[in-house]
C-alpha cells in the first residue's frame, strides 16, 4: 500500500533528493532526476505537508533549513512548470496553500530580489488567486495575507495584477481611488465593507507609509485614535515612518495605550524597529520617532533599556 502523500513507485531518498535540488537552484541536477523520473513533478512529500517540489519554490512553511531562495528560483520555477508541475496544487501548509499564496507571502523570494519574477512567471502559466485564497491564511484576500505577513510590495503587485481588494486591502496598499468607491467622505460604507475592515486597513496604512489614505480616513467620523488590537501610531512608530507619528500626534493619538498582543507601547514598537534596522537610514528615523513620543509624554519601561540600548548614545539621549 503507498503511503498517504507519497505517489506511487517514487522512493522518498529520490523525492528528498530532487528537493534539495530545487532549494539550491541546481536546475543541472534537477533536470537530471525529472528525466529519470518524471513523475517525480506531481510526487508529494511524505511529510504532513505533502508539498510538491514546486511549493518547495515558495520557500515558506515546510522545512525549516529548507526555507530557502536561490538566486535562480524563476528557472527552477519554470522548469518545473515546463514538465507539468502543477502550478495550483495545494499542500497542507497554514491549512492549506499554494505556490503563489507562499511565494507571495514568503520573506525569502522578497530577500533574494525574486518575488516578483516568481510571482510573474507563476500567474502566466496559470496559477489563480481564486485557488490562493480558497485555503488557510490566504483566505478571501491574498493582498490581505501579504499585508499580515509583512510583505507590503507583494501585496502592491499583486493588487496591480489583478488580485481583488476590499477595503483593508485597498488602504494597505494604498488604493486610494479603491478606497473612496468602498467609504465615503461621510463615513458611509459600501454594500460588503465592513468597519473592521475600516480599523484593519487604518492600521496597515500606518504599517506601510500610505500617507494620502490616512490623511481621508482620518477625517471620516470614525475614531481611529481607539485601540485595533494596537494603534495606527503603533505599526508607524515600528516602521520608521516619522511624519506619520507626527501626524497622528497632532491627531491625538495617545502614547501609553498597549497592545493587546505584546502588551508595548508605540515607544516600545520603535524600539523594536531600531533593533532590527540598519546603522544610518531608518536606524536615525527612529532616533527621532523615540525623541517625539517622548516629548508626547510616552514613558520608558526599564525591561527595554538593555546593554544595546544603552551603547547607542543617541538612542539613550532620545529617550531621556
Amino acid at each position: 500500500m503507498t503511503p498517504p502523500g507519497r505517489t506511487p513507485s517514487i522512493p522518498t531518498a529520490l523525492f528528498e533528493e530532487a528537493v534539495d535540488a530545487v532549494i539550491s537552484g541546481n536546475a543541472g541536477e534537477l533536470a537530471r532526476l525529472l528525466d529519470h523520473q518524471p513523475e517525480l513533478v506531481h510526487a508529494r512529500s511524505a511529510r504532513p505537508h505533502r508539498a510538491t517540489l514546486l511549493i518547495y519554490v515558495g520557500a515558506n512553511g515546510v522545512e525549516d533549513f529548507r526555507q530557502r531562495t536561490p538566486p535562480n528560483a524563476v528557472d527552477i520555477a519554470s522548469l518545473l512548470i515546463a514538465r507539468g508541475a502543477d502550478v495550483n496544487a495545494v499542500a497542507d501548509l497554514y491549512g492549506g496553500s499554494t505556490t503563489l499564496g507562499l511565494v507571495a507571502t514568503s520573506v525569502h523570494p522578497a530577500n533574494a530580489g525574486v518575488q516578483r519574477a516568481l510571482i510573474d512567471v507563476l500567474l502566466s502559466c496559470g496559477a489563480t488567486f481564486e485557488a490562493a485564497v480558497d485555503h488557510g491564511y490566504a483566505r478571501g484576500s491574498i493582498v490581505n495575507a501579504c499585508l499580515a505577513n509583512g510583505r507590503g510590495d507583494a501585496a502592491s503587485y499583486l493588487a496591480a495584477r489583478g488580485a481583488a481588494l476590499d477595503l483593508e486591502g485597498a488602504c494597505g496598499v494604498g488604493r486610494l481611488d479603491v478606497v473612496r468607491q468602498l467609504v465615503d467622505a461621510s463615513g458611509r460604507l459600501s454594500p460588503g465593507a465592513t468597519e473592521d475592515q475600516l480599523r484593519s486597513g487604518f492600521n496597515w496604512a500606518c504599517e506601510y507609509g500610505r500617507r494620502q489614505v490616512i490623511e481621508f480616513l482620518l477625517e471620516l467620523p470614525f475614531d481611529l485614535r481607539t485601540k485595533h488590537r494596537e494603534t495606527g501610531l503603533h505599526w508607524a512608530a515600528c516602521n520608521a515612518h516619522v511624519a506619520i507619528v507626527r501626524r497622528l500626534l497632532d491627531a491625538g493619538f495617545r502614547v501609553d495605550v498597549s497592545d493587546d498582543r505584546w502588551g508595548s507601547t508605540p515607544l516600545g514598537w520603535a524600539i523594536h524597529g531600531w533593533r532590527n534596522s540598519s546603522p544610518g537610514g531608518a536606524q536615525n528615523d527612529y532616533y527621532e520617532i523615540a525623541a517625539a513620543l517622548r516629548s508626547a509624554g510616552a514613558e520608558v519601561r526599564p525591561e527595554w533599556v538593555d546593554d544595546r540600548v544603552r551603547a547607542d548614545a543617541r538612542l539613550m539621549s532620545a529617550l531621556q
